[in-house]
């Protein structure tokens, strides 16, 4: 979390399940294992328990939610397949679209640099 988030115009939670009822969007992200190294929780289960996107939290949420992962997942882990593939998924959109913006941002830069030199 960003150190002067309390400056910032935005509810904290640290609990899916208290605010699951409340939010338009959830955007999870993936566990980087490679950057964290050895066991970074107990156990995955205990883990996907807390805080993955189920099946079951999905029942308490807006029935127009978005659900959003900029991929790829670790299905099971952050959230189930049943809801990564479900009608309230974006998330192929966001992965296509994220690639297309990094390919423009690489050519703009790319030109930049070339106009210098």
């Amino acid at each position: 979390m960003p150190t002067k988030v309390s400056q910032l115009p935005v509810k904290v939670s640290y609990s899916l399940d208290e605010v699951i009822e409340k939010v338009d969007v959830i955007n999870m992200l993936r566990i980087q294992f490679e950057r964290l190294g050895g066991n970074p929780f107990p156990s995955i289960r205990e883990y996907s328990h807390y805080f993955g996107l189920t099946v079951e939290r999905m029942k308490r949420a807006k029935s127009d939610i978005l659900v959003m992962h900029p991929g790829p997942i670790n299905r099971g882990l952050e959230m189930e397949s049943e809801v990564a593939d479900g009608r309230n998924s974006v998330i192929l959109e966001q992965v296509t679209n994220g690639l297309a913006v990094r390919m423009a941002v690489l050519f703009l830069v790319n030109q930049a640099a070339a106009q210098k030199t």
